[in-house]
This record gives C-alpha cells, sequence and structure tokens, in this order.
C-alpha cells in the first residue's frame, strides 16, 4: 500500500462519550447486547463512508453533499450519527473527498434559538461522540476509503455508507428518535464476534443494483456483485451496513485496489466466508433510502413523509388531490 500521511482528526468533543443505552437495554432483545460470556463488551468505533462527489445527484451535490441533502428536514448524515451513537459508537471517522465539507455538522447550536419547537439535540449531534474526519484523496472505492480511517480505528468498527439510511422510527422533529438498525447489527455482532453484514430483502427488478448474498442459516456463504435477476442466489441485498472485525486493514491491503480494483471489499468478505466467519443479520422491517439517486430520493421523501406524524395527514391529502 502506498504511503499516506494521516489526515490530522478534528474532534468534536474532549469528554469520554457513554452508552446511551441504558433504557433500551432494558427491553428483552437487546438485554445481551454488551455481555458475552460475562465479559463487556461491543463496538466503539464507526466510520461513515461518504466520499465520491455524487455525481448521479448533479447539479445538486455539486454545491451540497449528498450526505448532507435532507431526508425532509434532517439532513442524511445527521440520521447516521444519532444512529450510530444509539449503538455505543464513541468515535466517529468520517471519510471524505478532498472538494467535500461537512463540518457544519460539527456545532449548529447558535441556531437553535431561532425555532424553538424543535428537538435540541438535532443541533448539537456531536455532543457525547468524537467526530474524526478523513479524506480519500482519489476516488478508489469502498475498500481504500476505508483504509483512510482503519489506522485509527481501535478494536471492531461500524461501518455505515453515508447516502444509505435505514429507519424503523419515522418521529418528527420536535422528539426525534433514531433508527436502531445499527443497535440490532451489534446485538447481532457480540453474540460471535466475527464479521457481519447487514441485509434487506430488495424487489426482484432492483436485484441488479446490489451486492446480493446467499445465506445458509445466519452465515454468508456468497455475494454476487450486482447479478442479473436470474443468475442472483437471492434477493438479498448488503444495504450499507456492515460491522468489520480488526483483520479488515489487513485483508484491504492484501486483496488491493490495484489488484482488485472496487471489489477489495467484496474479496475481503469472500476471505471470511471461506473460513466461516461472515455473518449476517436482516433487515425486513425497515425502510431503507438512498440519497445518491435523484428519483429513489424523490420517492424517500414521499415514503418518510407519508409514515411521519406531522405530516402523513396533509401529504396524503395533497397527493390524493394531485392524482385524482
Amino acid at each position: 500500500m502506498e504511503n499516506r500521511t494521516p489526515t490530522k482528526p478534528k474532534m468534536a468533543s474532549d469528554g469520554i462519550a457513554l452508552f446511551s443505552l441504558i433504557e433500551i437495554l432494558k427491553e428483552p432483545i437487546f438485554e445481551s447486547l454488551f455481555i458475552l460470556e460475562g465479559t463487556m463488551t461491543g463496538v466503539s468505533h464507526g466510520i461513515v463512508v461518504a466520499g465520491g462527489i455524487g455525481s448521479r445527484m448533479f447539479p445538486a451535490s455539486a454545491y451540497v453533499p449528498k450526505e448532507m441533502l435532507p431526508l425532509i428536514d434532517i439532513p442524511a448524515i445527521l440520521h447516521l450519527i444519532f444512529e450510530a451513537k444509539l449503538a455505543g459508537v464513541e468515535v466517529l471517522h468520517i471519510v471524505t473527498s478532498p472538494n467535500k465539507n461537512l463540518e457544519a455538522i460539527l456545532d449548529a447550536s447558535v441556531m437553535k434559538q431561532y425555532r424553538g419547537k424543535i428537538d435540541e439535540q438535532l443541533f448539537d449531534a456531536c455532543n457525547g461522540i468524537d467526530i474524526q474526519f478523513h479524506v480519500q484523496l482519489q476516488p478508489k472505492g469502498f475498500g481504500d476509503a476505508l483504509l483512510q480511517a482503519l489506522p485509527y480505528v481501535e478494536g471492531p468498527c461500524l461501518v455505515l455508507l453515508g447516502d444509505n439510511i435505514l429507519l424503523d422510527r419515522h418521529t418528527s422533529t420536535e422528539d426525534f428518535q433514531p433508527s436502531t438498525a445499527s443497535l440490532q447489527l451489534v446485538n447481532t455482532f457480540v453474540q460471535t464476534n466475527e464479521p457481519t453484514v447487514a441485509l434487506f430483502p430488495v424487489k426482484p427488478e432492483e436485484i441488479g443494483h446490489y451486492g446480493i448474498a446467499k445465506v445458509e442459516g445466519n452465515k454468508v456463504i456468497e455475494i454476487v456483485e450486482k447479478p442479473n435477476q436470474h443468475d442472483a442466489p437471492s434477493n438479498l441485498a448488503l444495504c450499507g451496513r456492515y460491522i468489520f472485525t480488526q483483520d479488515a486493514m489487513e485483508l484491504l491491503q492484501r486483496f488491493s485496489y490495484e489488484e482488485c480494483g472496487e471489489l477489495q471489499t467484496i474479496e475481503m468478505q469472500k476471505h471470511w466466508m471461506k473460513e466461516g466467519r461472515l455473518h449476517s443479520h436482516l433487515f425486513d422491517q425497515m425502510a431503507w433510502y438512498d440519497s445518491g439517486l435523484p428519483l429513489a430520493w424523490l420517492k424517500s421523501q414521499i415514503d418518510h413523509g407519508l409514515r411521519r406524524s406531522d405530516y402523513k395527514d396533509e401529504l396524503l391529502k395533497w397527493l390524493r388531490e394531485r392524482i385524482g
């Protein structure tokens, strides 16, 4: 791997973040989240991959990073930050590109005085979590983006794609609650402490857009990148949430970009599959929104709006009038 000069991290806070899970851990589904055979464990580092120019969202993303585009009124990246915090992440590494600036997320607290009814945490997303920015100098894919942050990661790492939002709670800005997607993924991970990927069932006509997995039990035994509908091993798509173990950096260096191109991470996951170590978690009760494609993002706005208590009635009325 070529020599790199580490990007100096920008810290959102100097304090030690505590897991924000005390109340949630009371519920049975999460009762074993950080306890495995009597040992406290978890995932304290996360990576948000937010590089690339987002050309499919031009001209909007030429002015505003696609990760900052709002899902109605909350920027996509805020959903990811709060989701990671809920999962116990204390240090979040955000990988960007040279022409992209996401530092506005670090502190917007001065603005909360202008809209008193909005949940104050939405103006202070980085409270209780350290944010570190790393720059991917060349657009060399997912694996290379991870390599910009992995030297700073301790232990297993939660990975989130910056333009993928997974929601199971569609709350308003007055009573915002983050998605439990990453929390559920961590809960699955701590049962084995082995690499774990999130899967989402997609429609047959959508299969060719994703990496598609074949699963036996909860283990992934095959991944086919963007297969046609007839050759796909299933309809279960990789959906932008992963937990990679500490050997990820060494494996990505072994399966280099020069050798594997943008399929570096697929080769890494195939290595884990051969060892019988790649596990899965199925999100079949989530809404999956993608800010990387105009029509998909438009549909996301409408779908989310129809699920939010503050917008659904008026939006549904307008849609019926418009269509009828």
